[in-house]
């Protein structure tokens, strides 16, 4: 432990981290293949994991958000402001865009049952269209602007390394 606290995350921080780091990239490469190569065998083969993906992606925030709160004292300080700020807005996107993507799915009256979890059993009837909307308008939006924070996240360890300060050295096994 160094003066100034804890130099590393723990144990549960660093799994989270890192599944979520690989379930996301998961998430960005079927999209991706959907966008370039719809209708696709390779399209047909990924787009249908998207919906359980995401919904494990949400479930996991939430754990990771609650686990941070709870092992707050343990945890390395971040290295400023802007640091701080870009892991809120991180979160919040993380939060935020699978949120939209239940919105849109309850709205059109389909069943949802991420890997096999009955979660909404669907209706008949009108589609609530406000619900479409809104998610079909934000939730690829606000994705993609999630991909960019993700890119800068991981260009800023960089950039803290060319700064003598080793952040990825407090994400990575001791």
């Amino acid at each position: 432990m160094s003066p100034a606290g804890n130099a590393h995350y723990g144990r549960v921080n660093r799994y989270l981290h890192w599944g979520m780091a690989l379930l996301l990239a998961w998430q960005f490469t079927t999209t991706s293949v959907r966008v370039l190569l719809g209708d696709s065998a390779l399209d047909e083969l990924l787009w249908p994991t998207h919906r359980s993906t995401g919904f494990l992606l949400m479930v996991l925030v939430v754990v990771r958000v609650l686990w941070a709160l709870a092992s707050r004292a343990s945890q390395p300080p971040a290295v400023s402001r802007a640091a701080r700020l870009g892991h809120l807005a991180l979160y919040g996107l993380m939060l935020v865009v699978p949120t939209l993507a239940l919105l849109r799915q309850y709205g059109s009256g389909r069943a949802f049952e991420p890997f096999g979890i009955p979660l909404m059993s669907g209706f008949e009837g009108e589609r609530i269209e406000w619900m479409v909307a809104a998610g079909s308008l934000l939730h690829g939006e606000l994705g993609w602007l999630l991909l960019a924070l993700i890119v800068g996240h991981v260009a800023m360890v960089f950039w803290h390394r060319r700064q003598g300060q080793d952040v990825l050295g407090r994400m990575l096994v001791r």
